[in-house]
């Protein structure tokens, strides 16, 4: 008898699963009963193992009238209660609906008989209810855009059953949130009865191209992704820039190279994950910086427009450290970017939500054991010593200073090299004045009769400059501007100004740009439709942010606008003057035989 008993091993957990679901008629009809029977076994043999194995040995499923309305079901003590009019078939998407209803009401019946899924750190932490810095608990979800139902925002036992009916139910969920498909597979098995998903490899991103105004779709493949450094901008006399700036840069190999360390050549290909406060209006405050009132975005931006940016403009150094991360933290890393790129809509302050907490809630969601270790910091410099001492960073990079600088690892300040090409001009000319500092206070009429006075090697280092004063008087004329337009809120230059900020928040809010298309990650055709409206806008918004910036500088002071006229001048005659002595220099070495 040892084989029946065996047999019977095997026969009991599949009589036991097959009537798992039970029935309460009580108030139904015949045909109610049967459409609702038929509901009940459909469900079930759609149910993951893992799901099913955490449900009680019988949940009893009744339906009722008496639901508050938009309420489709209820779970209780082990039991379920559904609306009873699901079961007309006669209503649109009944059959549809009391599907779902059936899936969300029984993962919460499994969830709080045992399974205690929704009170996980790891399923808080993807859902979007992230730590905040000093163990101050956890923050609201701002996950809301592209969402399948606002109710899963709920709180996370609702948000575990919303995206339950959509893995058990809907065949795109595996595409449209791989993070989340991912996780219910290794918690609730596969679902038996749905195709096997086949989603595109590449994540997509909506970007910051170089020209101002303009925007592209980035179809990012993570094979590409060789390396995620965690880019360190070094702090500087600015208030809210003190403490230095958190970004990740991904290190994207070009097209045809296979990853490996000379991906690190292929600069122009790497991108910038950048957490900041967008200000959509003429000046930014702190006292909204300090109380939410900016919204928290993550720009996507070129490397070198963030270097140029940080060590030419600011004159602050980057520390480019990369993170110790496999190939799969690094694919994972990447998912959680897009969700946090088409869902997030949190906000920025200063103290307690700023670049470096972003950053932070970003690894510890994206890759799980950076979030089970905890990174919560309030400073970029803070997190950059906590992923240091957990070993996750390596800054043994930055040893040899002329290793690390050659080999991209640090992009220096621009002042150190401002004052040796100032240094290389002043060893052949007198200039009036006695350091780099003093040169690019002088009015640009004062130095243009020594640019053209040098050498080669001179004038092409006096034409560097001349570049860096005219970045200095542009940001001096920005601050002027800024009081111009705030004393005239209602002018056309404000209006035209505000409206192209606008269109700048819609870029780095790009759910919105497709509300009421699908949810979590768009698909090909929505991915299509999204690349058709950036290249649109873009047109339009590269000449409007031309047009405006000549608009803006009639408006300036007199002795501003002159100022800039003459670096124009000094600009157009010095870069003349380079080229002529440049092609007058005999070819020599290879050239010259």
């Amino acid at each position: 008898m040892g084989w029946l008993a065996a047999l019977a091993w095997l026969v009991i957990p599949t009589a036991h699963a097959a009537d798992r679901l039970q029935l309460d008629p009580a108030g139904l009809s015949p045909a109610q009963q049967q459409v609702a029977m038929q509901t009940l076994a459909d469900v079930q043999s759609l149910l993951p193992d893992g799901l099913l194995r955490a449900l009680p040995a019988q949940v009893q499923v009744g339906w009722r009238d008496d639901l508050p309305a938009n309420v489709h079901g209820r779970a209780f003590a082990g039991g379920i209660a559904l609306r009873r009019d699901l079961l007309d078939d006669d209503v649109a998407g009944a059959r549809r609906a009391r599907r779902s209803a059936l899936v969300h009401e029984l993962t919460h019946v499994a969830d709080r008989t045992g399974a205690h899924w929704s009170r996980s750190a790891r399923w808080r932490d993807l859902a979007g209810w992230q730590r905040k810095p000093w163990h101050l608990g956890r923050g609201d979800n701002a996950f809301r855009d592209r969402s399948p139902d606002a109710y899963e925002l709920t709180d996370p036992a609702e948000y575990l059953a919303v995206n339950a009916e959509h893995f058990v139910l809907d065949a795109e969920f595996a595409c449209r949130r791989p993070a989340f498909a991912q996780w219910y597979q290794a918690h609730f098995g596969t679902p038996p009865s749905l195709p096997a998903p086949h989603c595109a490899g590449t994540v997509p991103l909506l970007q910051a191209d170089a020209e101002e105004g303009a925007a592209s779709l980035l179809a990012l493949d993570p094979a590409r992704v060789y390396a995620v450094d965690y880019l360190f901008a070094e702090g500087s006399a600015q208030p809210m820039s003190r403490w230095g700036h958190s970004m990740l840069r991904l290190v994207i190999c070009r097209p045809g190279r296979a990853p490996g360390p000379d991906c690190r050549l292929d600069l122009e290909h790497h991108r910038v994950l950048s957490f900041r406060a967008f200000v959509g209006d003429v000046q930014i405050s702190n006292w909204r910086g300090l109380t939410g009132g900016y919204p928290s975005r993550l720009f996507v931006l070129p490397l070198q427009q963030v270097v140029d940016e940080y060590t030419k403009v600011e004159l602050r150094g980057l520390a480019s450290l990369p993170l110790q991360l496999d190939r799969s933290e690094i694919a994972s890393l990447l998912e959680r970017t897009a969700q946090v790129h088409w869902s997030y809509d949190g906000r920025y302050y200063f103290v307690s939500n700023n670049c470096a907490v972003e950053t932070a809630k970003l690894l510890q969601a994206g890759v799980p054991r950076l979030g089970e270790a905890g990174l919560a910091q309030l400073s970029p410099r803070g997190l950059r010593r906590r992923l240091a001492r957990l070993h996750a960073l390596d800054e043994q990079v930055l040893a040899d200073p002329v290793q690390a600088q050659a080999q991209g690892y640090y992009f220096a300040s621009a002042r150190d090299h401002y004052q040796q090409l100032f240094a290389v001009a002043a060893a052949q000319m007198a200039l009036p004045a006695r350091d780099v500092r003093a040169w690019l206070a002088l009015p640009a009429q004062q130095r243009a009769p020594w640019l053209l006075r040098g050498d080669v090697r001179a004038s092409a280092g006096l034409l560097l400059l001349e570049q860096a004063a005219q970045r200095r008087a542009e940001l001096r004329a920005r601050d002027a501007l800024k009081r111009r337009l705030l004393a005239n809120p209602d002018s056309s230059a404000t209006r035209s100004l505000r409206a192209l900020l606008e269109q700048s928040g819609q870029w780095l809010r790009p759910g919105q740009l497709l509300a009421d298309a699908g949810y979590g990650l768009p698909q090909a055709d929505e991915q299509a439709e999204v690349a058709r409206a950036a290249a649109a806008a873009s047109v339009q918004a590269v000449p409007a942010w031309q047009a405006l910036r000549v608009q803006l500088r009639a408006q300036l002071p007199s002795s501003q606008q002159r100022e800039l006229d003459d670096i124009d001048r000094n600009l157009a005659v010095l870069g003349a003057h380079v080229r002529e002595q440049a092609a007058a220099v005999p070819p020599t070495g290879a050239a010259a035989r």
